[in-house]
């Protein structure tokens, strides 16, 4: 009787032996195998919108969330994490677990600081991966209703004239001060620029008649240009818009190289797994995808622009070589 037990307590001691070896071994799975096993999501998504609340960014941001709650049931949580140029919100999600339980959201912008910016706390294309491309928003060169430049072979023409022109931007390094140099790189001019603290103080002093012309974000300056105060001469993009279907693209205007696209996309912590950005990126794109969707960011002046990671990917890093290339010849800088 005495032997039996012995045995009873010898099989149960190999028993939790055995339990507790598997254990540590599924404890040291990697992140990649923990998650093939698990269903995804799970728990809330963190979304890090790098600006305030209210831009394009943050509205598309939302309305990406909204519609994947309605759909998918997903929990994505918009957390605005401003400031740094929107370096400080980039390099929060740098840091995060590479679960793709957070997401942020990068612009234009994001390209720019690739090269603006030499302590960023991040490497935009080694600490991040790309999940989706979600859309773009022009740019549209605007001058006051009462300029005599009327198109941009005007604009040229005093450009190089004996003034020399001001130029307004939401600040420096931000998408108008680029597209401002890359016009000046491919003209072979220059421009007196004028610095504001954002996109609206710049667009007042140039109906004002402070300045002489803006490389303005198309959304900022559409409604300027449709009550009669600026007069659009091109926009940058390959088609034009339909809301302002008299102006012409940059191409129509004799500089087909001036497109410029302050796109927004989804990025997360490298070495986030494959299989789980797929999914992810999967449901995004069907959401983008949808009409209605495509008709509101059309109405907030986007051109949907549904992209996968790998295609995403490409995109910015051509992104980030354009704006390199733009920044370091023109001696562009932040401060």
């Amino acid at each position: 009787m005495k032997d039996k037990f012995h045995a009873y307590v010898d099989i149960g001691r190999r028993r939790l032996l055995h339990a507790a070896g598997a254990a540590s071994l599924l404890g040291s799975l990697p992140l990649k195998s923990a998650l093939a096993q698990d269903a995804w999501p799970a728990s809330p998504i963190n979304y890090v919108v790098p600006f305030a609340p209210g831009g394009l960014t943050d509205v598309a941001a939302r309305m990406v969330s909204k519609a994947l709650g309605a759909d998918k049931s997903w929990n994505l949580i918009v957390q605005n994490k401003p400031g740094g140029n929107a370096n400080i919100g980039a390099a929060f999600v740098a840091r995060a677990r590479p679960d793709c339980y957070t997401w942020l959201a990068i612009t234009m912008t994001h390209a720019a600081n690739a090269t603006l910016f030499k302590d960023s706390g991040y490497d935009l294309l080694k600490d991040l991966a790309p999940l989706a491309g979600l859309a773009a928003s022009p740019m549209m060169v605007v001058v006051n209703a009462k300029s005599p430049i009327k198109t941009m072979a005007d604009l040229l023409k005093a450009a190089k004239g004996k003034r020399q022109l001001t130029a307004g931007s939401s600040g420096n390094g931000t998408p108008p001060h680029l597209t401002l140099a890359l016009y000046e790189k491919l003209t072979g001019t220059k421009l007196t620029h004028v610095p504001y603290t954002g996109g609206a103080p710049s667009l007042t002093d140039l109906i004002g008649g402070q300045i002489d012309v803006v490389f303005s974000n198309y959304p900022e300056s559409l409604a300027h240009v449709k009550s009669g105060a600026l007069r659009a001469l091109a926009i940058t993009t390959h088609a034009r818009s339909p809301d302002v279907p008299d102006v012409p693209t940059v191409a129509e205007a004799g500089i087909p190289d001036l497109i410029v696209e302050n796109f927004t996309g989804i990025m997360v912590p490298a070495g986030t797994p494959a299989n789980v950005v797929q999914q992810a990126s999967a449901a995004v794109l069907a959401e983008l995808k949808k009409p209605d969707m495509q008709r509101t960011l059309v109405h907030l002046g986007f051109v949907p622009q549904p992209r996968g990671p790998a295609e995403f990917g490409k995109y910015l890093a051509t992104e980030v070589q354009l704006w390199r290339k733009v920044i370091q010849e023109s001696g562009i800088h932040t401060s």
